[in-house]
């Protein structure tokens, strides 16, 4: 199928009910791209996308025959398996985010200019019953009563989970959502809340306390999330250190190269782990300084990284373990 389809001109895409994967397949239309391609970006065979064209030609946000759509694919011969084409590539991380952030805005601004103008109770019940596109455009309600609404909606997916662990903003709401044991293990539903500025503490532990240390630390110097998340991450970090197995506990030290040290600064290290430890050579100059500077580190390690042809050769790496207040 060679059409390129185009949107038309002055087109209002906030006046159109889409769901996401309309919206992203909008977003790649540039009268550039033919239907193959299309079908490559979003994953999808070309059927999938012939039938989502012609929707758009019945919404009038395409100007095209509704034949083109529907017209098969020439034969030919068959082509020896040598030469058949690879695998079509994923789609763009980049462009599927770009469609991610359309959708969401469109989703936004119908509840935005259709549903905000409901009643609550109204709104209330229609979340018990939605479908798309006011189902999504639900998710951005600021009221606990309606996401409680949409978790009895047995249409309620993993898609509008993630929305509403992104934008709800009370505590209510976001408990009511994890409080479903499917959409409280997405990992989706995760990143989601770990970006989500009003992430309470207590959801926070409930659902992160008894993951590996690793993922704790990850979340603890996460970029994406605020900073108020970021400290309960280390305070939650400092508590389960402590609590872990020493397998589990040199595991993180190795893992980050000692980094994981400057956020526990009064944590200590049982037996096994700095057996564990002291069975290791090392050839990292920034682990074994991490270290050095940490003051709770055991004598025993101490004496064991001092003990590395690395150390030996590095006068600052000597100086600094013969400096620590443990060596012997």
């Amino acid at each position: 199928m060679t059409w390129k389809p185009q949107l038309k001109a002055d087109l209002d895409l906030t006046a159109l009910p889409l769901d996401a994967r309309q919206g992203f397949l909008m977003s790649q239309l540039d009268g550039a791209t033919d239907v193959p391609t299309l079908a490559i970006l979003m994953g999808a065979a070309e059927d999938e996308v012939a039938d989502i064209l012609e929707h758009l030609v019945v919404l009038g946000a395409l100007e095209a025959p509704r034949e083109a759509l529907a017209a098969p694919a020439p034969e030919g011969p068959a082509r020896p398996e040598a030469e058949l084409e690879p695998d079509p590539p994923e789609a763009d991380s980049g462009a599927e985010a770009s469609a991610d952030e359309a959708s969401t805005a469109t989703q936004r601004q119908r509840f935005e200019t259709l549903l905000k103008a409901m009643t609550g109770d109204a709104r209330v019940a229609l979340a018990r019953t939605a479908d798309e596109p006011d189902l999504s455009a639900l998710c951005f309600d600021p009221l606990p009563e309606v996401i409680q609404s949409l978790l009895e909606n047995p249409r309620m997916a993993g898609l509008q989970a993630r929305l509403v662990a992104s934008h709800h903003r009370t505590s209510a709401g976001l408990e009511a959502l994890v409080g479903r044991t499917a959409f409280a293990h997405d990992d989706g539903v995760r990143r989601a809340l770990l970006r989500n500025p009003i992430l309470p503490p207590a959801l926070y532990r409930r659902l992160w306390s008894n993951r590996r240390l690793q993922e704790q630390f990850l979340v603890a110097t996460s970029k994406e999330a605020p900073e108020q998340t970021r400290t309960m991450a280390r305070e939650v970090l400092r508590t389960t250190f402590t609590q872990r197995q020493g397998e589990e506990r040199a595991e993180l030290i190795v893992n980050t190269e000692g980094r994981c040290l400057a956020l526990l600064p009064t944590a200590t290290l049982d037996g096994q782990a700095t057996a564990i430890l002291c069975r290791r050579t090392y050839s990292s100059t920034l682990f074994i300084q991490n270290l050095a500077r940490w003051s709770a580190c055991p004598p025993q390690l101490i004496a064991h990284l001092r003990r590395q042809d690395l150390v030996k050769r590095n006068t600052v790496l000597r100086q600094m373990l013969e400096r620590h207040p443990n060596a012997s």
